[in-house]
Order: structure tokens, then C-alpha cells, then sequence
């Protein structure tokens, strides 16, 4: 249900955007994107399953024809099913009970991009995303909820092409490829996480 969501969010700004009057950018010399996100994590022990449970949007001003800096923010959950067992938690305590494990993370910071064959159809990109990441453990199990603030640095690769199919506008479509680390740390009953890593897919619009 979320993932319809986000995509329906996405939908409505590529309408909107669609209907505004035709005109080369909203500002010169910028980009703006807002993406459905689909996250697959890597070597995780906790929250393992990949959702598409994210969204993306970011920003850049063109400081030359090709190379672009700007902010960014995303966000995405992952989840994982934990069956009944019993849990030791310390000498004398003990915990039996099935849970569900979500992973949150929400990274912002700066991102950067360097475009090739700039104002045509297809414009292929390299780029990389620096700036801080806030996770959040977290363990659902009866009525209660158990959870870790962790922060880390954040750090993602990425490439991708921005699709403009009519020439009257600066309007388009985004897809990109990416690759996410960050080094996240923490515990939570008898888990522990040390960094993130995940790689991931991005559809959404461009401006």
C-alpha cells in the first residue's frame, strides 16, 4: 500500500508539472527531481527485506554547462518478519515473542553530478551524494516497540539519465542506479547493525 503511495505521489507532480506553461526550466541553469525509490540492503543482519517503501528529492544549479551542485534528502524503510523464539537478553531474563524489524533511514546532504550530452533527449549522468544519514532501529513485537537513534556519514554513488521527450519544455523523466553507504552503528535487544549498505533503484520526474 505505501509503495502505491509513494508512486502516486510521483504521478501527481509529473501531472501538475505537466500542465504548468511551456518554458526551458522553472530557474535557469537548475534541475529538480522527486523519485520512488526501491531499496535492496546489503550484508544486513537486521531488516534485510527489500521494499519500496522511499522517495528521493534533490536539487542543482549548473555552476558549469555540465557539472551540477545541490542539496539533497531521501528516505526509506526496510522491513523483516522475525518468527517466535526466545530471546536470551541478559543473565536470568529471557524473551519469547515474534517481531517485525524495520530499518528507517532518512540521508540529506550535498549532491553532485556531471552530465553528458547536455540539453538533448537523453542526458546520461555520474554522480555522488555526500552528507549525513539518521537511521532508526526498530523491533515491534505484542503492543510494544524497542528502538536505536543511530547517526552516521553518509556516502552514494549513483548514475542515471534524465529523459526530456518534448522540446517546448525542460520536462521530463529520471532514472538512476545507485549505491549507498553509511556508517551507521547500533544495538538493539540481542542485534547489532555496523554500517548500511544497500544498492537501489530511482524512477521518478525531472525538471
Amino acid at each position: 500500500m505505501k509503495t502505491t503511495k509513494y508512486l502516486a505521489a510521483v504521478l501527481t507532480v509529473a501531472a501538475l508539472a505537466a500542465f504548468r506553461p511551456a518554458e526551458a526550466q522553472i530557474i535557469p541553469d537548475t534541475y529538480i527531481n522527486v523519485d520512488w525509490q526501491l531499496n535492496v540492503p546489503v550484508g544486513s543482519s537486521f531488516a534485510d527485506k527489500t521494499t519500496g517503501w522511499g522517495m528521493n528529492f534533490e536539487g542543482g544549479y549548473f555552476v558549469t554547462p555540465e557539472f551540477s551542485v545541490g542539496p539533497f534528502i531521501s528516505y526509506h524503510t526496510n522491513f523483516e518478519n522475525i518468527p517466535r523464539q526466545t530471546l536470551q537478553l541478559k543473565p536470568g531474563t529471557a524473551m519469547t515473542t515474534n517481531q517485525k524489524h524495520s530499518l528507517f533511514q532518512l540521508p540529506f546532504g550535498v549532491t553532485t553530478r556531471y552530465t553528458f550530452m547536455k540539453d538533448r533527449v537523453f542526458e546520461p549522468y555520474v554522480g555522488v551524494k555526500l552528507g549525513a544519514n539518521y537511521a532508526e532501529m526498530a523491533s515491534y513485537y505484542s503492543i510494544f516497540k524497542h528502538y536505536d537513534d543511530t547517526w552516521g556519514f553518509y556516502v552514494q554513488p549513483e548514475i542515471g539519465v534524465s529523459i526530456f521527450p518534448w522540446t517546448s519544455q525542460r520536462y521530463g523523466f529520471h532514472v538512476a542506479l545507485y549505491y549507498g553507504y553509511s556508517t551507521n552503528s547500533g544495538s538493539l535487544l540481542v542485534y547489532s547493525m555496523d554500517n548500511i549498505n544497500s544498492f537501489g533503484l530511482r524512477v521518478g520526474v525531472s525538471f
